[in-house]
Formats: C-alpha cells, structure tokens, sequence
C-alpha cells in the first residue's frame, strides 16, 4: 500500500470498472475521493454504459474503506457539468492532489453511422480528458502543494493495429492524441510540482470489454480483435491490477516520473506478429 493520507483525487469513469478500482484503492491507501461517471448510455455506442446503481456501489465500496466520496452523474464532455463536480468536491475536502482522467468509449463493430461514432468517441476519449485537466488544474495549482495526473491511454496509444472501422480509427487517434496533451502538460505544470504522466493498459476486465458485442468479435476472429494479443500468456488484465499500478504513480515514491507513457500491457506493445 502506498501512502495518500489525507489527499483528494478526483476520478472520471467511476462507476465501475478502472476508475472503480482505482476510487476503491485510493480510498484505501488514505484518499478521499471526488468521483464522476455519466452513468447512461450513449447512442452510438454498442454496449451498456455504467448505472446509477454502479455509481451507488461505488460509494458503498469506498465508504467501506473509511473514507469520503462526493459522486456525481456527469458527461466529461459537458464542461460545465465537469467544473461544478470538481468544484463541489474542492469545497467538500479543501483541496485537490491527484486527476485520474479515466473516462472513455469504445466501438470495434462495423456497423453504426461511422461520423457520429468517430465523433462521439473523439468527443469522450480526447475533449472529455481536457475539459477533465482544464477543470482540474486550477485547484492543483492553487493547493501548492503538486500534484500528479493520471491520462488512461490504452495500448491503442502507443501501437496502432489496422482496421477500417471508424471506432477503431477514432479510438486510436484519440488514444495516441492523450500522449501529445501528457508532455505538453507536464512541460507546462512542472514548474508547479504537478506531474502528468499516461499509462497504455492493454485489454482489461471491464464494461468496455466485457460485453456481448465485444464477446461476438471474439468469437468470430473479426480482423478488428485479431491483433490484439499479449507477449505474456495473460489475456485480459483486471482493473485491480492497473489500480496498484496507478497508485504507485501518484504517490510520493515516484515523485521524481512526470511525461512518460507507462505501458501496462502485458508485453503487446513489444509483441512480433
């Protein structure tokens, strides 16, 4: 366990899967939490989206660990909706140490209206991140006391895979774009001790992977899901683990790490063939 004590993060995607665990394990390592998730589906997407009831256990699970949660239900590319949370949460706690910027949406199918999925993807993946940033910084900068920001890339983001589809395409970009928005901001916030690093996770035990229309890519080979294997014989993480990682990299012991790119990946992005 590393040592928050005392400090405040604010998570995007909360409800369940990644940004659930890392909520849990924080809270467990001594943070307070101010979490944040749509909690209802978006149209052009293929799979359900996260429940208010998720949010709700969200909370229980953090509570459970003694600590406090202000939750709120709202889209990361609503900015405003964004900044009250944010604000809500620094009023709560008095200050704000830690972003994990965690929300996103996938499609891999090839169906759909190919504009509007790009887009929509495209709007939660990469705008939703920097109105996350944007609401956030102000309060990290005011604390004086750094501060560390956590962008969830993806695999994705580091090794692009062929496909024509437009969900793949825009998931890519959008992924590949947070690298850009990491170094310029950690360029920009070192001077105030705030550290802003990505981490590439390949495929993890989540709503995003987990769900039927995934599972029937799966189990026809489609060409979208065929590149997408391991070098080590694991074929899905679980959000656990990319928690622990993720707590190591805002805590004091890696105060020296801000602008890398943190594969979390099993070995894909170093794998031949």
């Amino acid at each position: 366990m590393t040592n928050l004590e005392g400090k405040v993060a604010f998570i995007t995607g909360a409800a369940r899967g990644q940004g659930r665990a890392h909520a849990v394990r924080l809270a467990a390592d001594g943070a307070d939490i101010i979490a944040l998730d749509v909690c209802r589906d978006i149209d052009s997407m293929d799979y359900p989206n996260a429940t208010p009831d998720d949010l709700e256990e969200t909370i229980k699970l953090v509570e459970n660990e003694g600590r406090r949660i202000v939750a709120r239900q709202a889209d990361v590319r609503d900015a405003d909706a964004l900044q009250q949370t944010v604000d809500e949460g620094v009023r709560e706690f008095g200050r704000l140490d830690i972003v994990i910027a965690n929300a996103g949406i996938i499609r891999l199918t090839g169906d759909g209206d190919r504009r509007q999925i790009f887009r929509d993807i495209i709007d939660v993946n990469l705008i939703g991140v920097w109105n996350t940033v944007e609401a956030a910084t102000p309060a990290l900068i005011d604390g004086g006391r750094g501060g560390s920001i956590v962008l969830t890339s993806s695999s994705a983001g580091l090794k692009g895979t062929g496909t024509d589809r437009a969900g793949g395409q825009a998931y890519t970009a959008a992924k590949r774009g947070l690298v850009g928005l990491m170094q310029v901001w950690a360029n920009e916030l070192a001077q105030y001790s705030i550290r802003v690093n990505t981490i590439h996770p390949t495929g993890v035990a989540t709503g995003m992977v987990m769900n039927e229309a995934m599972a029937a890519l799966l189990e026809a080979g489609d060409v979208a899901v065929a590149a997408m294997k391991n070098a080590l014989p694991i074929e899905v993480l679980m959000p656990e683990d990319i928690a622990g990682a993720v707590a190591f990299l805002v805590s004091d012991e890696a105060k020296f790490i801000t602008g890398t790119a943190w594969p979390l990946d099993a070995g894909f992005a170093v794998r031949q063939g």
